[in-house]
């Protein structure tokens, strides 16, 4: 199996360099491409073995199954300009939530996928998001959740769920991370501690905590029980944190639900130009 990724931004230097590492694919097996072609090669530079691919085309007559790394308005252009070079005996993956199966369908006869990755996949770790158009043939369906196996946790999910998913699984370590900076900010603020100290501190937790989860020995409600003793110290501080923090992510939600809407209507207008001819 030939593995292409058209796009070596951050996700789509995530999917090379965990693809590689997780051993799913031998790095000669793997053809990068990018705008700027300086930013593939930096890939290559890590891993000398991967191939470069001057143009999408190049890609294209490589992979067996390519994975569309460019940004939501980027898309239309990109594949109705090399749709001639894009096989019907190929799996296309787009790893963009605003761009649905069905659209990519309409402009192309390959095969289609979404399959929406999250930074923690680069540790082999933490879930991603599939979807499958409904011309997908099932090998193409069993190898894409074969491949996304060896880096994360794939969920197949309904389009209805997926930016709240992707909210969740992709942005989610944004978000957390930002609310930790924050913890680690106010505790250096406040005290005598130093920010190498809190941060320390704070990954530590953090790790400690997911290994918890990891290992099922408590879920979050019941981690939360544990820790906070009636009317002890842990307690007083959730208060303070139901009273300030409960609704907080209503409104990330409703932005980022906002935004994506937004997204999806621009690209809807490109993609429906090639109905107007």
């Amino acid at each position: 199996m030939k593995i292409g990724i058209i796009g070596t931004g951050n996700m789509g230097s995530v999917l090379a360099a965990s693809f590689i590492e997780s051993s799913a694919i031998p790095p000669s097996r793997l053809m990068v491409t990018n705008r700027t072609l300086s930013k593939a090669e930096r890939l290559q530079h890590a891993y000398p073995k991967i191939k470069i691919g001057i143009t999408p085309e190049d890609v294209f007559r490589f992979a067996e199954i390519v994975f569309i790394c460019v940004k939501p308005h980027e898309f239309y252009s990109l594949l109705s300009s090399h749709k001639n070079n894009i096989s019907k005996h190929q799996l296309l993956v787009s790893i963009t939530s605003p761009i649905s199966c069905e659209q990519l369908e309409d402009l192309l006869v390959c095969n289609i996928a979404r399959a929406i990755p999250s930074i923690n996949n680069r540790a082999l770790s933490g879930s991603s998001l599939i979807s499958f158009g409904k011309r997908c043939h099932n090998e193409f369906k069993e190898k894409l959740l074969s491949l996304m196996s060896c880096i994360s946790t794939p969920l197949v999910i309904d389009d209805s769920i997926t930016r709240i998913s992707s909210d969740i699984a992709s942005c989610g370590p944004a978000f957390i991370g930002y609310v930790l900076q924050c913890f680690i900010n106010s505790a250096v603020d406040q005290t005598d501690i130093t920010k190498e100290q809190a941060t320390q501190l704070a990954s530590d937790m953090i790790i400690g905590m997911g290994k918890l989860l990891e290992k099922d020995i408590y879920t979050l409600p019941t981690l939360i029980q544990k820790v906070c003793v009636k009317g002890g110290i842990t307690g007083e501080g959730i208060k303070i944190l139901s009273d300030k923090v409960n609704d907080v992510f209503d409104h990330v939600i409703k932005r980022t639900h906002e935004k994506y809407y937004e997204e999806c209507e621009k690209v809807s207008q490109q993609f429906e130009i090639r109905e107007e001819f």
